[in-house]
């Protein structure tokens, strides 16, 4: 009995570490893509813009914004949902570590493809920009889904005492965010600024509040 809790302790302490690296790294991903809002340049103090081109220069900037926060709120709502399966997955192994990693280095990258559609948020004729972004949106929701079917597999590295009709409905939940992802990116291919709508419309959707409290008590 005393090895039994010495063991569950110190499976928890792993996933406690696991949780916090990763809240570290979504943080870092997530505070960089402000760095892609500019303000006017002020060459002195006494050479400020007028208000009309103090305005203009921010209506400019609407793009950039609405890029801002479709990636802000993705991030978000994706580490919202980490910290929601980690309350059912209580140990690790390398295989776990490793696809953590894996959906780490895609929700790092996304200050990059935030910067690179800005511009071209308005250009219904230009669509490269609009496929790596969705790209890596659906590259992300992919290595998520796969991150929580490995660890819900039979159970593999879940508590003991797992309610198993939440990590269904979890299951079923999480089985529509890479098909969604999959739809932006093939609209992408087609008008770049509506593929970026869709994942915005997601983006808020996912983020509706309440919603995985309602399925919680579905399960």
């Amino acid at each position: 009995m005393v090895e039994e809790k010495k063991r569950i302790t110190s499976d928890e302490r792993d996933t406690n570490r696991l949780e916090a690296f990763s809240d570290g790294v979504i943080a870092v991903a997530i505070t960089l893509l402000v760095l892609n809002i500019k303000i006017p340049e002020v060459p002195s103090p006494d050479k400020l813009l007028d208000e009309r081109h103090l305005r203009d220069f921010l209506l400019n900037q609407w793009p950039i914004l609405f890029a801002f926060v479709t990636s802000f709120l993705t991030i978000g709502i994706m580490w919202l949902n980490h910290h929601r399966v980690f309350k059912h997955i209580k140990r690790t192994d390398t295989g776990l570590l490793m696809l953590n990693l894996l959906l780490l280095l895609t929700i790092v990258f996304v200050p990059v493809p935030t910067a690179l559609v800005a511009p071209y948020i308005i250009r219904f004729d230009q669509h490269i920009a609009a496929i790596v972004y969705s790209g890596t949106f659906l590259l992300m929701a992919l290595c998520f889904n796969t991150l929580w079917r490995y660890a819900s597999y039979h159970n593999r590295l879940l508590d003991k005492d797992a309610d198993q009709h939440a990590v269904r409905a979890i299951s079923r939940q999480f089985s529509f965010g890479p098909l969604l992802y999959l739809i932006a990116f093939g609209i992408a291919w087609l008008n770049g600024p509506a593929s970026v709508l869709f994942q915005f419309l997601l983006a808020l959707f996912f983020a509706l509040p309440g919603r995985p409290a309602r399925i919680d008590q579905q399960a």
